[in-house]
């Protein structure tokens, strides 16, 4: 985390505020927390804030509040404390069926790590994961936290088609399909969850800052929730608990 924070300009109308160089739980709390007190600010001429892995893009709109304003009002956000251990955060289970069909490549996996296929499951339910931040396609989930040790490289040849719900390992990350695309990331697994459904408000349930617990399930439960989740009478698992209960 840099001492101070960097200020890069973003075109006309965004400043970018850089927080450091790496990715990190610090430097991700520091960034939710500073988002959380400009929201709760309402300050006149900041239009939007978005989080990434190491540094919050602020947009303005340059005729309400001048950039040298806005510069010493994002000025006073730098130095807020952040309590790990107490802060409140969100953790929403993810329910999971692993190998097969839903999961092919999960042998690849265990045999890359010198595991067995159980040992890679127990490895990925092991541990709760933070949301950096949703990208690349809407509801898609860019978690931090994975152990090293299922770490796998991405598929030489990205697949053309990969279904709705998902769960990959890419290097030493892992994730979630929301929706049907293609994509290069090693499927273990998939979750009878909608991740993004357009008809719904919001239409993402997981939001930055949220973490992820994944919870292994059998493919009859996966056809249960699935059909559950079509009826819309599933009710998803998210809970408010402290940093200091996670699974880290």
């Amino acid at each position: 985390m840099y001492k101070k924070v960097k200020y890069l300009t973003a075109g006309d109308s965004a400043v970018v505020m850089e927080f450091g160089n790496e990715v990190s739980e610090e430097i991700n709390a520091k960034i939710r927390n500073t988002i959380e007190k400009l929201e709760n600010e309402n300050i006149e001429g900041i239009i939007e804030l978005t989080p990434t892995y190491r540094s919050i893009t602020v947009k303005y709109n340059p005729l309400e509040i001048s950039y040298k304003k806005l510069i010493e009002v994002l000025n006073k956000f730098e130095n807020i404390k952040v309590d790990n251990e107490n802060v409140k955060v969100k953790l929403v289970e993810i329910p999971t069926v692993y190998g097969d069909e839903y999961g092919q490549d999960i042998a690849f996996v265990a045999e890359n790590a010198n595991i067995s296929q159980e040992e890679v499951i127990k490895i990925h339910t092991g541990k709760d994961y933070l949301v950096y931040m949703l990208g690349f396609a809407p509801g898609f989930t860019y978690l931090g936290g994975m152990d090293e040790k299922i770490a796998t490289p991405r598929l030489k040849s990205p697949r053309l088609k990969i279904a709705a719900g998902s769960v990959g390992i890419a290097g030493s990350q892992t994730g979630m399909y929301p929706s049907e695309s293609p994509g290069g990331w090693q499927l273990i697994g998939r979750t009878p969850l909608k991740l993004y459904d357009e008809k719904s408000n919001p239409p993402v349930f997981i939001n930055a800052g949220d973490y992820i617990r994944y919870v292994q399930i059998s493919e009859t439960e996966f056809d249960k929730i699935k059909e559950e989740v079509e009826n819309g009478t599933y009710k998803v698992s998210i809970k408010e608990i402290s940093r200091g209960e996670l699974h880290v």
